[in-house]
């Protein structure tokens, strides 16, 4: 949507602007057939956030007794608290803070320590007035409109790792139970990888992770300022990523004319129609966004 055009006189010198205004629109969805969302989106004042929790395989451990939707909802929280605390604090030392904390909310009961322990990616945007702060943790990534140019901020550390995840697993032996053996040899080297230096960061037990995300600041005003941003779990980026229905700019306006809610249908249609697209062992995912206009 174009600003509308001055037609009339310039402002009085001095005279008061109106405040600038971040509209937020968000939807989520767990996957199709299953009662639970290990996504979760969040407005917190000035603060919106998506969070995407890692699914636990079948079969395999975590050393806690809570699950992806549990971490989801604490780590929101504690995040909210840290904004309320801090509200001028980097990102990064608030994701940090909130880590911590929901490593108390565990309340002595799990092995934090263990590879498996409850995890998510976080994508993070907050309205500071005259500037906009971003984070980005693993593979949900951030869309944005600033300056007249569309891009995307990513964290493809996760990415990097599985490519050579792949790798590795295609040295296992060929047997009877070929694809079972390989898959839970390649869960088991990803966990070894997850918050290590040559593999990949995620927000799960270790505060130190929220200071590798991929941050940064753009301005509110000015030929640079940000007009649109869309925040998503890769389940609802796989509209771009994995079926091409559109690109980065099209999913814009895609939100922009038809909301959140739209998206995400046409996702859905996407899975049922394309299941030969998907790049991960899940026929569908929880799929979230936010979408912020300013």
């Amino acid at each position: 949507m174009r600003p509308p055009t001055n037609s009339g006189s310039a402002d009085p010198i001095g005279a008061a602007r109106p405040a600038p205004v971040m509209r937020v629109r968000s939807a989520s969805t767990p996957a199709p057939g299953r009662g639970v969302n290990e996504d979760l989106v969040f407005r917190f004042g000035p603060l919106v956030g998506v969070l995407d929790g890692a699914t636990v395989p079948d079969g395999f451990d975590t050393g806690c007794v809570h699950g992806p939707e549990w971490y989801v909802r604490h780590l929101a929280a504690r995040l909210g608290v840290a904004e309320a605390a801090r509200p001028a604090a980097r990102l990064t030392s608030n994701l940090a803070a909130a880590i911590l904390a929901v490593r108390a909310d565990h309340g002595g009961q799990c092995d934090l320590d263990h590879p498996g322990t409850p995890s998510s990616t976080v994508c993070l945007l907050r309205d500071c007035g005259d500037q906009v702060d971003y984070l980005v943790l693993c593979d949900s990534p951030l869309v944005l409109d600033a300056g007249g140019q569309v891009g995307v901020v990513t964290d493809d550390r996760l990415e990097t790792a599985m490519a050579e995840l792949r790798r590795t697993v295609a040295t296992v032996p060929a047997g009877p139970a070929d694809p079972v053996t390989r898959f839970r040899h390649a869960v088991a080297v990803q966990r070894e990888r997850m918050n290590r230096t040559h593999g990949y960061w995620v927000a799960a037990a270790d505060p130190d992770a929220a200071f590798h995300a991929v941050t940064g600041t753009l301005p509110r005003h000015g030929p640079g300022a940000v007009r649109r941003a869309a925040l998503l779990s890769d389940g609802a980026s796989s509209a771009v990523e994995q079926f091409g229905l559109t690109d980065w700019t099209g999913l814009l306006d895609l939100l922009s004319a038809d909301g959140p809610g739209a998206l995400l249908d046409r996702v859905r249609a996407a899975e049922r129609d394309h299941p030969d697209r998907l790049r991960r062992h899940k026929a569908t995912d929880d799929a979230s966004v936010v979408f912020c206009e300013f």
